[in-house]
């Protein structure tokens, strides 16, 4: 796996010239711990998980800093939250020095408060997701993320019709419906994949979910990620789910919150920026992993994925992270993702909105499309002065279906 590319290598070395210390967050078995050796190799590796790694360093920490004051990868990092603070004193002593640590973790909620509290403007904050899907067939990041440095213009929308591709609507469907975990999806043929996944979710709620919550009724948690897959795209009504799972609302929303802060789930927010009255406030989320949910719904064959009643939301929730996941491996900054629905059920799927402007998108599953079907995403455009539209979709090739509108086949994503 370590001769596979990652999208996130020239933003994490960028980081390590910036920062002192660079700290790495993502889901079980996402490649942190391979990432950070390949872009690492000469540097002294510890594992937290390790009990002899783990004595070694918390049984006098500041002596094992003294030893390894720079070049150190720790994984696991969240296992010992003292660690941070030890990190800040060790940085301190010479702030001007950068790259000097990289720290893995796969809890967002636990690091994100320790770096807050120990190590803020010292660190650098990287998410690694599952493999995007140019990274499954060792591929560059497409194009299309480049275009998001600047606002959005004609120029842009020049630069759209003229993308290029080295990847096949077949390789996206095949992802689509296996996921990006890399060693099964890389590595295992169908059966051992399926035995894979199953044991993948086992260990994820008895092992890491217990270990982080110890007094979480798993056996509720798990029931209820089994019925997230069901939802999985729409707007949630925790007070049904609290009925079906027989906790209350309260535990619902904690529920939701350790499934997004274990990277297992995203949740899009609405957006809220809009000016229309009509508005639903309520954010929506979706499984992160597509193979994870078609695991978890027993979806095994493209046969399977084809003949489902959601594969349309399925299908727009797979391109939402494979459009965040590009986005993320840039260096832009300050741009965040939503979705729009009004009670009358007007929708965009995706709203993009940064430095480069506001940027409607709406993914259809099929490959012709039917105009009368992108009026929402027209009226969105005018309503918000929008420059650009895009549909997404699996049509054979790029145009521009309507005015400022531009359909991109998922090829090219």
């Amino acid at each position: 796996m370590s001769d596979y590319n990652r999208n996130m290598e020239l933003k994490i070395n960028s980081y390590l010239s910036i920062f002192p210390a660079v700290v790495i967050t993502g889901v079980r078995q996402c490649g942190k711990t391979t990432l950070a050796k390949k872009l690492a190799p000469n540097w002294s590796y510890f594992d937290l998980e390790n009990p002899d790694d783990f004595d070694r360093i918390t049984s006098d920490p500041t002596f094992f800093f003294k030893k390894y004051p720079e070049k150190v990868i720790i994984d696991e990092a969240q296992k010992y939250p003292e660690l941070f603070e030890t990190i800040r004193g060790v940085i301190d002593q010479d702030r001007q020095k950068k790259g000097r640590f990289i720290l893995t973790g796969s809890s967002s909620m636990e690091l994100a408060s320790q770096v807050s509290e120990s190590l803020a403007g010292r660190v650098g904050l990287i998410e690694l997701s599952n493999f995007k899907t140019n990274e499954v067939y060792n591929q560059p990041l497409s194009a299309f993320y480049e275009l998001f440095d600047q606002p959005l213009s004609q120029k842009t929308k020049e630069s759209l019709l003229n993308l290029k591709t080295n990847l096949t609507q077949t390789q996206f469907n095949h992802v689509f419906l296996r996921g990006g975990y890399p060693e099964p999806v890389l590595h295992l043929p169908d059966e051992n994949y399926k035995i894979w996944m199953d044991n993948y979710f086992a260990t994820y709620i008895n092992q890491d979910i217990r270990s982080l919550f110890p007094k979480l009724q798993t056996v509720k948690y798990r029931r209820f990620i089994q019925m997230l897959s069901s939802l999985s795209g729409q707007i949630l009504n925790r007070a049904d789910i609290a009925r079906s799972v027989e906790v209350n609302e309260g535990t619902i929303r904690d529920y939701l919150e350790i499934a997004n802060g274990s990277f297992v789930w995203r949740t899009i927010p609405c957006f809220h920026k809009s000016k229309i009255k009509s508005l639903i406030k309520m954010p929506r989320g979706s499984f992160r992993d597509s193979g994870l949910l078609h695991h978890l719904l027993k979806i095994r064959t493209d046969e399977d994925l084809y003949l489902h009643p959601f594969v349309g939301r399925h299908f727009e929730h797979y391109v939402c992270e494979e459009i965040i996941r590009g986005l993320q491996a840039t260096n832009i900054v300050n741009w965040d993702y939503h979705y729009f629905r009004t009670k009358n059920g007007a929708e965009v799927d995706l709203v993009l909105d940064g430095y480069f402007g506001l940027l409607p998108i709406e993914i259809k599953y099929g490959q012709k499309l039917d105009k009368r079907k992108i009026n929402h995403l027209k009226k969105f455009m005018t309503d918000h002065n929008c420059p650009l539209g895009l549909v997404i979709n699996q049509a054979s090739s790029i145009e521009e279906v309507a005015d400022n509108i531009i359909q991109i086949p998922i090829q090219y994503l």
